[in-house]
């Protein structure tokens, strides 16, 4: 849920991204460049980020009642493969994609995730849900490439493209009998135990689990069968770590996020280590990784632990989000979305405005901004026009029914149940 999810790709790109694997953070990203594509968001090198970004960016508009442009939309469906798959970038679409061709479980997951969001192109979404479930390792779960060992992050993000799609996520059972959360539930650390209730990126060499927060804040909406842009469980609840051998994929997300508001106790924001040979010997805050612990607690049913990191991020964390372009500026919005907090006035930041000024001029965009309760865009038909679907309009004309002076007394409160 943060620029780059996978740990190999981290590993060779790290000074690139100014980030450390495998926990990603947004960060500046390359040098821009002065040939990028039209239709692309962003302004810098999109080499190991470009369907990421344009994705997240579709996702976050999406909450907010903008409709991306038919250039924006053609750009991201034209990185897909014939396969179904997406890479991270393909920098000359005209050749078709090979043996050669490095395809990414996330990038397909999360533009998958995207395209169904913004209720259009939905056959080219369903080819890459399947191209998803091919590729499925015997474990139940996904790594990062097609063949390589599962990991929470990819294991999550697809599950919540899958869920999206209508897929039985629950059914998709390999060989020996193992499903996706399954796959998650074997990486989740022992409630009772050292950081009981966190997840592990990858099991160590030994099969030893070591907390990793951005893995833990994915493991819960991907247990949860929810997609990246979630907003805020009516179901709230206790935060409670539960012990046993036999547990349900809801209680081990529970467990997860009882070991994120338990972090954030401590301090309203997750941290990330220095890289070797960084100036700054200390860890630094990790402002998008505390911005998916936001998400994953507003979605577990836990809005109400993740104010003060909201509050937070509305303090510190928007110069970052304009720094680290599209993909962060729509990890705020997120995070602002699924806690009832107003994306137009983030902080003194209207992230909305900021977000299209990075791409494209949208198709439409429609006001008030719209809270986590309120009425979803949604459709019964796929619409390749880039502009309002019917279900979009229908939203609007609610929203405007509900009262624009209703809707901006509840800026900021905390939702309830």
């Amino acid at each position: 849920m943060t620029v780059r999810r996978s740990a190999a790709a981290l590993a060779t790109t790290a000074v690139l991204l100014g980030v450390a694997a495998p926990a990603a953070v947004a960060a500046p990203s390359p040098s821009p460049s002065a040939d990028l594509p039209a239709g692309l968001y962003g302004t810098t090198d999109p080499t190991y980020d470009g369907v990421w970004r344009q994705s997240l960016a579709f996702l976050a508009q999406k909450i907010e009642y903008v409709t991306p442009s038919t250039q924006s939309v053609d750009w991201l469906v034209g990185q897909q493969c014939d396969s179904g798959a997406f890479t991270s970038y393909r920098a000359d679409t005209s050749k078709p994609c090979d043996a050669s061709t490095v395809m990414d479980t996330n990038a397909t997951a999360i533009a998958v995730q995207a395209l169904v969001e913004i209720n259009q192109r939905r056959e080219d979404a369903n080819n890459g849900a399947d191209w998803l479930k091919s590729v499925q390792n015997e474990d139940g779960g996904w790594g990062y490439n097609p063949g390589s060992p599962s990991d929470a992050n990819s294991t999550s993000i697809v599950i919540g493209a899958l869920a999206r799609t209508g897929v039985p996520v629950n059914e998709l059972t390999t060989k020996n009998g193992s499903t996706p959360y399954t796959a998650l539930q074997s990486l989740a650390i022992a409630c009772g135990e050292k950081d009981g209730g966190a997840f592990a990126y990858q099991p160590g060499k030994k099969g030893e689990l070591a907390a990793n927060m951005d893995a833990t804040a994915a493991s819960v909406l991907g247990l949860m069968g929810k997609g990246i842009a979630s907003g805020t469980s009516n179901a709230v609840k206790a935060p409670s770590c539960t012990k046993g051998d036999d547990l349900s994929p809801e209680q081990t997300a529970q467990n997860g996020a009882s070991f994120l508001s338990d972090t954030l106790k401590k301090q309203p924001y997750l941290e990330q280590a220095p890289m070797p040979g960084a100036e700054e010997s200390k860890p630094q805050p990790d402002y998008g990784n505390t911005s998916d612990a936001v998400v994953a607690l507003a979605a577990s049913g836990h809005a109400d632990k993740a104010e003060a990191s909201v509050a937070w991020l509305q303090k510190n964390g928007t110069g970052w989000a304009k720094q680290g372009g599209p993909a962060a500026t729509a990890q705020l919005i997120l995070a602002a979305h699924a806690t009832g907090a107003d994306a137009r006035s983030f902080g003194g930041v209207d992230l909305v405005k900021q977000l299209n000024s990075m791409g494209p001029s949208p198709a439409a965009t429609a006001l008030p901004s719209p809270t986590p309760t309120g009425p979803q865009p949604s459709s019964g038909t796929d619409s390749d026009d880039g502009g309002l679907s019917l279900g979009w309009l229908i939203g609007i004309g609610l929203l405007a029914g509900t009262g624009i002076g209703f809707l901006l007394s509840m800026r900021g409160k905390k939702k309830q149940p």
